[in-house]
């Protein structure tokens, strides 16, 4: 049995490595995973320009491309065999709330999903040190759970682990979607010449309390387990926009 295992942070990040070495309990563990950071990409593609891949250790491969790249390479040409699970991660910060949306973590996991075989991504707040014990430890204790019984249909995993140097950690929550908020998104300069530039990442201001959210257990010391659904639609909404009664053409 083959366990694929990627992340955003690029192959030689730490979080991916203790990742790798905590599922080795599970099967046969491939990393293929972007050979540089791709914070921040969400889900996109490499359409527009051939990707390369270099062996960098015993089964271990870097892509010059995105997450998502990664994980079709992997399971449509890299791997000898279809991978039983997907594992993305561990990011090095939190995947929260609204930023699930940009996470290559995320949408590394999402496209395992999209492929029809079950994903957990696995992101861990930062403190001082970059101790992944206790999130690589969970995820290989999921990822076996998962193994065992299975997920629903089109559903995958995001995990979020708090900072480590908090000391918590030991209890879990299944959780739903926070609301996450942030300052100024731009940063407008001005360079040698005169011209303006602009740095897009405001501070984050925290996060809207709601119980049962995947913030308010990292805020209480737990670690959150989302289950994320590739639907999007908004049934609830669905009759009242019925009513709207638009007259096209």
């Amino acid at each position: 049995m083959i366990v694929l295992v990627s992340n955003d942070d690029g192959i030689r990040a730490a979080g991916i490595q203790a990742l790798a070495k905590a599922l080795e309990v599970l099967g046969e563990v491939w990393v293929v995973a972007p050979d540089r950071e791709q914070s921040a990409v969400s889900h996109s593609l490499s359409l527009h320009r051939p990707l390369r891949v270099e062996q960098v250790g015993t089964q271990q491969f870097a892509v010059d491309g995105t997450p998502t790249d990664s994980i079709i390479l992997a399971v449509n040409s890299i791997l000898p065999e279809r991978p039983s699970l997907v594992v993305s991660g561990i990011n090095h910060g939190g995947n929260l709330g609204d930023d699930i949306t940009y996470s290559g973590t995320v949408s590394a996991a999402i496209e395992g999903t999209l492929l029809g075989i079950p994903s957990i991504a696995v992101s861990q707040l930062m403190g001082k040190d970059q101790d992944f014990s206790v999130a690589a430890a969970f995820a290989a204790t999921l990822g076996r759970s998962v193994l065992d019984k299975g997920l629903p249909a089109d559903t995958l995993l995001n995990v979020n682990v708090p900072n480590p140097s908090s000391e918590q950690g030991r209890g879990y929550a299944i959780t739903c979607q926070g609301k996450r908020r942030y300052g100024d998104a731009i940063v407008e300069k001005v360079d040698p010449r005169g011209r303006k530039y602009y740095w897009i990442g405001g501070d984050d201001l925290g996060f809207v309390k709601a119980e049962g959210s995947d913030c308010t257990a990292i805020a209480e010391g737990l670690i959150s387990v989302t289950p994320l659904h590739l639907d999007l639609t908004n049934y609830a909404s669905l009759p009242r926009l019925g009513e709207l009664n638009v007259r096209w053409p």
